[in-house]
Parts: C-alpha cells; sequence; structure tokens
C-alpha cells in the first residue's frame, strides 16, 4: 500500500513588511526554497512530477502560475509542472495534503509542496478592490452582516471564551520569548535558508512587558483586545517539502523524517470565522484513531492570540506542547507560505526532539481549517 513521507523541508527566514525580504520578488523566494531543497537532498529536479505550491493574494507579482515561475526562475527543467492553490491561510498545508493525497493515489511518484506571500510587495487584500465586493448580497444576508472580518471574528472568540486583554498579551510575548530563545539556541539554523542577508526570522520582539502592549491601541473595536501586539505579523517568506513514497524514498536512497498520518480539512462558522482548527482537530484524531495526548507538539497557527487560546480550551491539549518554538506572533504569517513554514518547523522539531506525532492545524478565511498529523519515521 502507498504511503506520503516528508524526505526534507526548508524555508526562508521570516521577513518583516518592509524589511529584508521586500525587495525580493515573490517567484524568487519561491525559487529559492526549490533550490535549496533540492540542494539538500540533491536530487535532480527532472524527477519532480509536480510542485504543487500555495499562494493566496494571486494578484500582481503573484499573479498568473507563480508557482510555474518559480520554476523557471529555479532553473528547473520545462517539464516540470506547477500549480497554484488558495485555501488562505492554508493554502500550503493544503498543498502539503494535496501532494500527500496524488503519491498515495499513484497520480505522482514525487511532488514538492510549499507556498509564498510577499506581503510587501503584495498587500492583504490586494485581489479586492472594494471590502465586500466578493460577497453577493445573498451571503450577506445569510448571515446577517455587512461583511466578514477575521479581526471581528477574533474579538468575538475573546468574548465567548473570556479571554482578556492581559492574557492575550502574555499570551503574546510567550510566543517572543518561545520564538527568541529557539532562535539563540540555533534550533531553526538547520531548516532556514538563508536570504538578502538574513539568517534568523526578522520579527522577534525582545523584552517586551504586559504594560507596554497594554499601551498598543486596538485595531478592530475601540473597546475590544485584539491590537498589532497579540496579532500574526505582516510578513514576507516562502517554504518547501519533498514528498513522495516510502518505497520511491528507498529506491532513491533518502532517509524521509515523517510520513503524513492523517490529513483533513473542517469547516465552521464562517462569522466567527477562526475556529475552524477546533472541530479539524477534532475530525483528524477521530480518523487517526489517536487521542489528543498521543500528539508530543501541535502547531496551531497564531493568526490571533485567542485563536490557540480558545483551541487550548476546547481540545485539553497539554499547554507546554502548543507551539513550543513560538509562533505567528513573534516570528510573521506570510500567508500561503506559513503552512510550508509551519510544517517545516514541526518537521524538524519532531525530528529533533524525538517526537512520534505532531499535529498542524490553521484557522482559515470562511472558516475552514486544515489538520495535519504526521509520524516520525
Amino acid at each position: 500500500m502507498r504511503d506520503a513521507v516528508i524526505v526534507d523541508a526548508v524555508r526562508t527566514p521570516i521577513g518583516r513588511r518592509g524589511g529584508a525580504l521586500s525587495d525580493t520578488h515573490p517567484v524568487d523566494l519561491s525559487a529559492h526554497v526549490l533550490g535549496a531543497l533540492a540542494e539538500r537532498v540533491g536530487f535532480d529536479p527532472a524527477i519532480v512530477d509536480d510542485v504543487i505550491w500555495g499562494c493566496v493574494s494571486q494578484v500582481s507579482e503573484q499573479a498568473g502560475i507563480v508557482s510555474r515561475s518559480a520554476v523557471f526562475a529555479a532553473g528547473w527543467p520545462e517539464s516540470v509542472p506547477a500549480t497554484t492553490v488558495n485555501r488562505a491561510c492554508g493554502s500550503s498545508q493544503q498543498a502539503v495534503s494535496f501532494a500527500a493525497a496524488a503519491v498515495i493515489a499513484g497520480q505522482a511518484d514525487i511532488a514538492v509542496a510549499g507556498g509564498v506571500e510577499s506581503m510587501s510587495r503584495v498587500p492583504m487584500g490586494s485581489a479586492v478592490r472594494t471590502p465586500g465586493e466578493n460577497y453577493p448580497q445573498e451571503v450577506l444576508d445569510r448571515f446577517g452582516v455587512g461583511g466578514f472580518s477575521q479581526g471581528i471574528g477574533a474579538e468575538m472568540i475573546a468574548d465567548k471564551w473570556g479571554f482578556t486583554r492581559t492574557r492575550l498579551d502574555e499570551f503574546a510575548l510567550r510566543s517572543h520569548e518561545l520564538s527568541a530563545a529557539a532562535t539563540d539556541a540555533g534550533v531553526f539554523a538547520k531548516q532556514i535558508a538563508p536570504l538578502a542577508g538574513l539568517t534568523t526570522d526578522e520579527g522577534i520582539r525582545r523584552g517586551g512587558t504586559v504594560e507596554s502592549l497594554a499601551r498598543l491601541k486596538t485595531v478592530f473595536k475601540e473597546d475590544g483586545v485584539i491590537h498589532a501586539g497579540n496579532s500574526s505579523q505582516i510578513s514576507d517568506g516562502a517554504g518547501a517539502l519533498l514528498v513522495t513514497t516510502s518505497e520511491k524514498a528507498a529506491e532513491q536512497g533518502w532517509t524521509p523524517i515523517v510520513r503524513v498520518h492523517t490529513a483533513v480539512v473542517a469547516a465552521d462558522d464562517p462569522v466567527v470565522m477562526l475556529t475552524g482548527p477546533i472541530p479539524a482537530t477534532e475530525k483528524a484524531l477521530k480518523r487517526s484513531g489517536l487521542s489528543i495526548d498521543d500528539i508530543g507538539a501541535f502547531e496551531i497557527n497564531e493568526a490571533f492570540a485567542p485563536v490557540p487560546l480558545a483551541w487550548l480550551a476546547e481540545t485539553g491539549a497539554k499547554a507546554d506542547r502548543l507551539n513550543p518554538l513560538g509562533g505567528a506572533i513573534g516570528v510573521g504569517h506570510p500567508l500561503g507560505g506559513s503552512g510550508a513554514i509551519l510544517m517545516t518547523r514541526l518537521v524538524h522539531h519532531m525530528r529533533d526532539s524525538g517526537i512520534r506525532y505532531g499535529l498542524q492545524s490553521m484557522c482559515e478565511a470562511g472558516g475552514m481549517a486544515n489538520a495535519t498529523i504526521l509520524e516520525l519515521l
């Protein structure tokens, strides 16, 4: 029976908006990790059956098939096809799921999955001229809203679960502190392909306090709790993973790191929007036959601090297993690249720490969420 394994995973450092990676075209960000992956594993790109790439704002420099352009920019043969997928923030996690499904089904033997977003060069929302224009009135009427807002959704989660601003800010500080500690310990060094002089994630802020975060103005509600300090950072970055079968890996002389054990997608309330990881985790655990305590590490994307905190409250997972190396509040969230970047972090953390099972989930626009369980080999 065919399976899906990840042989290696690599990512760029995550750059701040307007920072070190802002002068790099998103095609070149993508090409950089494609080239780094081929060099690390030592494969001839001509053997790749498909490149499956996540990208959210597919306009301007990310328009067209950014993945196919990246294949050319990386110097890979014209014979290597590519496609670009969009499941909002989970786009490149979905790319890994599609790659895994393709190799299990026998539609491909070797695939590269990943994603990119240059939010400096292609700002979030660039594909929409007027807020709300991508929803017909009947959709808005169905849910009784004038539009859908992730920020308001985060406020709704904080209110429903009773998270104070102080609690959210404490979690945000944890993200920066863990990200800084992991960086200082060299944890990310093996997974990062330096670019534009940047060797570590650029968004980490050190020395913050609850008092300093308390001075930041809330963004979505005047009397709310969500502000820039407890939200994910706008960022630039890309990641890539080599996906194949155990049999094909053995033929090539590769030693895979993990097996894709279970991959699901779920959906929840599109107004609150950000609670999808809760049912997605439940679905993944049910399908896998595993319990929450079987999972040794969780990567739950920190779009806003209430998201992983609500997930933690509902799943009963052990808090010290949640985002043990920090998350998007500390290092950034380059939309279409985040799923691949998070999975790269998870894959390497599982190997470094001898963790048998890891689970990743990301909230996505429309109330959706991917959840993927990996098993260490």
